[in-house]
C-alpha cells in the first residue's frame, strides 16, 4: 500500500489542485435574435445556428 513519505504543504496542495477548478460553460450568441444560450443547444426561442428548428408557444 502506498504511504506518503512527506506531508504536502497547503501551498503545494493548492498547486496540485489548480487545474480542478470548474470552468464557466460555453456560451453562444444566436445570430438572428442575439440571445445568449449554451453552445450546441437550441435557444429559448427555438433557433439553432440561425435557423428556426422548433415551434414555440409564441409562434402559434
Amino acid at each position: 500500500m502506498a504511504v506518503q513519505q512527506n506531508k504536502k504543504s497547503p501551498s503545494k496542495r493548492g498547486m496540485h489542485r489548480s487545474h480542478n477548478a470548474v470552468a464557466a460553460p460555453g456560451i453562444g450568441i444566436e445570430p438572428n435574435t442575439g440571445e445568449v444560450h449554451l453552445r450546441h443547444h437550441i435557444s429559448p426561442t427555438g433557433f439553432y445556428r440561425g435557423r428556426k428548428v422548433l415551434k414555440t408557444k409564441a409562434d402559434a
